[in-house]
């Protein structure tokens, strides 16, 4: 019997005043998650003892200004990064000072990760506006951690038990998501069949949306589906990869979710978030492609309307921990690393 890897997997705590504190806690008071993986939570410690006391939950953590500074038996450790002392907040409220503090826990959480300290990381959510508020230049998490990572080509997949999506384009004008190039497409069905792999898919089978209605109507409806999805999808092909495509939107989705795909390629945001969030939105995981790193995220924001009010639901935490957890254990044993296991 193979033994079970215990991989280490840091978890951003978001913005202080949203609901990622709320999650985490009430993530980690599993009892079926604790056991898997040593968990390294990147924040205030001043907001964890807080929120645990608010919601009457204690997940017992060992608090250390290093990691290195935690006791070698800790399966719970708790990174304080002191972002916030004195500072006034208010759950669910608009602040620059979380903002800025947030950042630093990707930045920390990410840095871990590069150096082999972490296995995975796991982001909750942080809000833009409070980042900008900050005075930084922000377009979303996974652009940030890209940046970090020194990667220049990193794409989103959403994952839930019955569909994955990976994205063409997403943080971009839907004019801008019109205008795709070949390569752009090419290497986005390339990242997504690593991706499936690392999931456990030895051979994922893959399918990619037009852009336009009906996958362009033979030129009826516009040529990018001929001039550019068709080329890639060959390409692909080529190059080994199971890929077919371009497929109308409007049917390719249902054929995934009935077991034809493993893979769907969505050529802008909505196309993709749209039938996954529908499907099954507490249960979808975010997860970061052409990253060196494995990062994982909860696919919702910081809910300022319920923060503080014992209201949000951990599933979608919980999801994107376990996946971590999953994908962390693969690659680690791909790589063949001496590690500690379990029994």
């Amino acid at each position: 019997m193979t033994p079970t890897v215990q991989p280490t997997i840091a978890i951003t705590m978001g913005d202080p005043v949203g609901i990622g504190p709320e999650v985490i806690v009430k993530a980690l008071a599993d009892p079926s998650l604790l056991p898997i993986a040593r968990w390294v939570i990147v924040g205030d410690a001043d907001i964890w003892r807080q929120t645990g006391a608010t919601l009457g939950i204690d997940v017992p953590a060992d608090v250390v200004p290093q990691l290195q500074d935690a006791k070698p038996r800790s399966s719970t450790v708790f990174l304080d990064r002191h972002q916030l002392k004195g500072v006034p907040l208010r759950a669910g409220e608009l602040s620059a000072a979380c903002g800025r503090a947030a950042l630093d826990y990707v930045r920390t959480a990410t840095l871990l990760a590069l150096h082999g300290e972490a296995d995975a990381m796991v982001t909750a959510p942080l809000n833009k506006e409070a980042v900008v508020l900050a005075g930084v230049h922000f377009t979303g998490h996974t652009e940030y951690i890209a940046e970090l990572c020194g990667a220049a080509d990193s794409r989103m997949l959403l994952v839930n038990d019955r569909l994955r999506v990976v994205h063409v384009t997403t943080h971009c004008s839907l004019r801008q998501a019109c205008e795709p190039n070949v390569q752009r497409i090419l290497r986005t069905i390339e990242l997504g069949h690593e991706s499936l792999q690392l999931l456990g898919f030895q051979s994922p089978r893959i399918a990619v949306c037009g852009l336009n209605p009906h996958a362009g109507e033979n030129g009826l409806f516009g040529n990018e589906d001929a001039a550019l999805i068709l080329p890639a999808v060959q390409a692909a092909k080529s190059g080994g990869i199971d890929c077919q495509g371009p497929v109308p939107a409007d049917t390719l989705f249902i054929k995934a979710v009935r077991g034809e795909f493993d893979l769907v390629v969505a050529m802008y945001h909505d196309q993709g978030h749209i039938p996954m969030k529908l499907m099954d939105f507490e249960n979808t995981v975010n997860v970061s492609l052409g990253l060196p790193i494995i990062r994982t995220s909860v696919d919702h924001g910081t809910a300022f309307d319920i923060a503080g009010k014992n209201r949000a639901d951990a599933r979608n935490m919980k999801a994107a921990l376990k996946l971590a957890v999953s994908m962390a254990q693969r690659r680690i044993q791909e790589h063949s690393s001496s590690r500690v296991y379990l029994p």
